[in-house]
């Protein structure tokens, strides 16, 4: 072992002080964290609260995030809209977003007061990589007149050339808001071939799609239900159409932990990101779940090792020019007065 390896053990071993000071915190997440997990995972999160209050500090952990940053640190969890809006309701001096980095910038657009930090810089997206402001640029030069909205899983540079944003949630009421015969609905085709389905509005889009999502098949969710005839499937809209037609709901991860939590079905599929089952098991004990899985990969690069790195050197702030700002942050307001 080296020197540095060596020093890292030693400063997150497990003593017997950490353990009585992180006792109230297990006896809140014993449901959700084994026992033989903790003593690994009890160190960091004890750091990581000392950290929080030194720094004044809030960590906004999203839906996919794994169990240990999201029931042991997070103070604010959702989907990336609802955390960078909560987060304005919270009076911290940083923010810490443990999720990709174009939720850190949106975060950062609607709290522009607030230092936001993200514990690894590289967590990026398939989706919001999939386009530019530059693409956008020609897309409106193609489409003279078209007015264009997109994901909010993109980029700030993205955001700032659109008209306006929406959710998985509220896309289709955010289109029909425009009173246009035809809108530009980017960068998911999945996503924007779903409202589709559900609108007069005609729909252009772009060739971008979730690495995740794009996974599931038809064959996946009818699979499950000729195995379990009694499960109840959600589905997530960025799936293809064609798995979402064999689901039972379809919404986003805010929306499916609602239908869980309100229907508290005996026997659940969430098609969609793996930890989500994870993390809203805890808070419905009547549902049993299927494990569908298809990870993240860009979201496991967050760890509880690398938050306590950057609350501590208060490194990988993210910062969105002021160019850019502007117009970005006036398409997220636009979608938040249309919804």
């Amino acid at each position: 072992m080296n020197v540095a390896a060596q020093k890292a053990y030693e400063e997150f071993e497990f003593t017997a002080e950490i353990a009585e000071r992180m006792a109230p915190v297990y006896e809140r997440v014993k449901s959700h964290i084994t026992a033989e997990e903790w003593p690994v995972i009890a160190p960091y999160v004890d750091e990581i609260i000392r950290l929080k209050k030194e720094r004044n500090a809030v960590i906004l952990a999203h839906n996919y995030q794994t169990r240990d940053i999201f029931h042991c640190v997070s103070d604010i969890v959702g989907d990336s809209l609802a955390l960078a809006v909560k987060a304005k309701e919270v009076d911290a001096d940083v923010m810490v977003v443990c999720g990709v980095h174009f939720m850190a910038e949106t975060a950062k657009l609607l709290n522009p007061s607030k230092k936001v930090l993200i514990p690894d810089p590289e967590a990026g997206c398939s989706l919001a990589e999939s386009i530019t402001g530059a693409d956008v640029q020609k897309l409106r030069e193609d489409n003279p007149g078209v007015p264009i909205c997109t994901y909010v899983n993109t980029s700030a540079d993205v955001k700032a050339h659109v008209d306006i944003c929406c959710t998985s949630a509220n896309a289709k009421k955010v289109v029909e808001s425009l009173g246009s015969d035809k809108v530009l609905l980017i960068p998911d085709q999945f996503l924007a071939a779903n409202v589709a389905k559900t609108t007069d509005v005609e729909i252009l889009t772009w060739a971008g799609q979730c690495e995740v999502h794009e996974l599931y098949r038809k064959e996946d969710i009818q699979q499950i239900r000729k195995d379990h005839p009694e499960c109840v499937i959600l589905a997530h809209p960025e799936c293809p159409p064609d798995v979402l037609d064999e689901a039972d709901f379809s919404g986003s991860t805010t929306g499916m932990a609602d239908y869980v939590k309100e229907k508290k079905p005996e026997l659940v599929a969430l098609i969609t990101e793996c930890s989500m089952s994870d993390n809203i098991r805890a808070d419905c004990p009547d549902s049993e779940f299927i494990m569908s899985c298809s990870m993240c990969p860009h979201m496991k690069k967050i760890t509880l090792q690398k938050i306590v790195d950057c609350l501590r050197d208060m490194s990988n702030e993210v910062f969105v020019d002021d160019a850019i700002a502007k117009p970005a942050r006036a398409s997220i307001e636009a979608m938040i007065s249309a919804s």
